[in-house]
Order: structure tokens, then sequence, then C-alpha cells
């Protein structure tokens, strides 16, 4: 059994219900670059040279747990970008929250590597930024990414493995994310920033880059965007509970992945910061395993990957749109 083998905190992730694509998402960008399998709960994702593609939640959350089996393109795949994150930018375009699951591709023989980040109320000049690599090639098989997000945390699971925890404290001020978001997954071209700072773009002689997704789960409190009232789906309160509380197993799984595989947090970028964020609880172990990193160049989601019209679920009833 490997070292990260587990349950996420206090509910089994397998006992949770998959959301086939017609029922819980909307295309997004993309044209034919997205195709739904014939089971309905499966999802094909491709990036080549007329543009990428993307899909969005039909529903606003404010809160829950957010999760997709993700197998990421293989061979020669620097500068492109795989994202799984939430967002309300077309919402609150000055103020807007996020929490962001980023993948960033490499060239061939190199590994590809996360990013995880939040803002809060707009506060994107405040990146909060970790990177790391992984313990298996996720090019291979498919494996779980998942979000939790209550009203006073966010974790991030791989493979039901909490690799980081962010708790909501008086000092983030409005920097933690508060208002209702949609779910996003995209595959676009991030050749600027994504793979060492930029000096690697896009190829697209090894196009098409194919991301594939299946096991989606939309498992928190819907927020009808007339209304702006919650509505959980059934036991999902107590499970997001349950789920931010880390048990000392997961807190020990989570501090081995971090040792062996964070490359970088902004917690210790004092290039960028010259004194850390007051929610940051520096380590110095931590800071003396980060002394040397890659070259760190950040980008945002393009706007246009967020952009997308919302239907609440009363409104699908009723076959009318929300917005």
């Amino acid at each position: 059994m490997s070292l990260f083998s587990g349950l996420v905190s206090g509910f089994a992730l397998q006992n949770l219900p998959i959301t086939s694509f017609e029922e819980g998402y909307t295309q997004l960008f993309g044209d034919k670059n997205l195709i739904v399998h014939r089971d309905g709960k499966s999802v094909r994702l491709t990036l080549d040279e007329r543009t990428g593609s993307g899909f969005v939640s039909n529903d606003l959350y404010l809160h829950g747990f957010f999760s997709a089996s993700i197998k990421l393109p293989s061979d020669y795949s620097a500068g492109v970008v795989v994202a799984f994150y939430m967002s309300n930018g077309d919402m609150y375009e000055k103020n807007h929250d996020e929490i962001d699951f980023e993948f960033l591709g490499n060239i061939r023989g190199k590994e590809w590597r996360i990013q995880t980040n939040i803002y809060g109320n707009g506060s994107t000049h405040l990146g909060r930024e970790e990177r790391y690599n992984l313990w298996f090639d996720p090019t291979e098989d498919y494996h779980q990414y998942s979000i939790l997000w209550s009203e006073s945390h966010i974790i991030f699971f791989v493979d039901n493995v909490p690799i980081r925890e962010v708790k909501r404290t008086a000092s983030m001020g409005g920097d933690f994310p508060s208002k209702p978001m949609s779910l996003y997954t995209t595959i676009w071209d991030g050749s600027k920033w994504a793979t060492n700072g930029g000096k690697y773009a896009v190829n697209y002689k090894y196009a098409p880059y194919v991301a594939q997704f299946s096991d989606l789960v939309l498992h928190g409190c819907a927020v009808d965007p007339i209304e702006q009232f919650p509505k959980c789906d059934e036991g999902a309160a107590e499970d997001i509970r349950a789920a931010q509380e880390v048990t000392p197993l997961q807190r020990g799984k989570m501090n081995v992945f971090r040792r062996k595989h964070m490359t970088y947090s902004y917690c210790y970028d004092r290039k960028r910061y010259n004194v850390a964020l007051p929610e940051c609880m520096v380590n110095p172990a931590e800071a003396r395993w980060l002394k040397v990193y890659d070259p760190v160049t950040f980008g945002g989601i393009p706007r246009r990957h967020r952009s997308g019209k919302h239907r609440s679920q009363r409104s699908r009833a009723d076959g009318t749109e929300s917005m």
C-alpha cells in the first residue's frame, strides 16, 4: 500500500455522487475541442493551434467539496496549462475570488508540476502560490485532485492526500475567498510563464494536447444567482465540516508530501515579499528546503476562460436562463 493512500478526513470520497456533464456543466469555449464520452460522465479537452477548451459548472457554490480524476497530456507539454479551479471573475470583475489547481507542462523528460493559489476580494497583487512535483506520472493514468472550501478552511488534495491547508485568519481580512464561485476546467496556452518562467513555449508540432477528466464531483451548497441563498446537497454541510478536520495521520502525510515535493511557496519568497504575508507560519525547515527552485513567473487565468452563463437549479427546471 502506498504511503499516500486513505480517506479524505471524515468521509469516504468514493461514496460521493458523480455528476454527469449534462447535469452539472456547460461548455465554456473550444467548439469541437471538448468531447463528452458516451457514458456522459467523462470529458476530453484538447488544445491545438486553433484554441484550447473548457467547461464550467451550471451552478454557483458557496462552499463544498469539488473533485475530478484527471489524466494529463503526455510527451512534450511545455507551456501547456490545465486548470481545475473555482472563480467568480465573471460576476465580480474588480473584486473576484479564486481557488486554483493549475497543472504546468514541461519539456520532454521533465515532470509536470502543480501550482495552487487563492485570491480573495480581488487581491491578485498578492499571489499566494505554491508549487509541487508529484510522486507519480500524471500522464500515465487518472489521479484525483480535489478542493475543499468551507467558511474557515481551504484544503487541496491529491489522491485523497491533503497537500495544502489554508486557514482563514483575521490578518487575511477579505483575502480569503468568501463569495459564491463556479467550478471551471480548462486547457490553454500559457507559453509566456508556465514553464521555466516562459523559457519554453508550446510547440504545436506535438499537438493536439489532450487532457481527460472523469469522476466529476460537485458536492456543496449551490447558490441561486437571483436569490443569493445557498441550498446544500443532502449531507453536504456535515461532510464539509468533517473534511476540514485534518486528522493526525493526514497531517503526517501532508508534511511528508511537502517536505519531499514542494518546490516553491510564496511564504519564503523574499524577492516578492520583504516580509512574509501575515497568515504565513514560517517553518525554518521548509525555508531550508526551498532555498533553490526553478525560475518562477506567474500568470493568471485568461479572462476569456472565465466567462460563462450560470443557470440555477430552479431556472434549469423552468428551462429559462437566470442571468
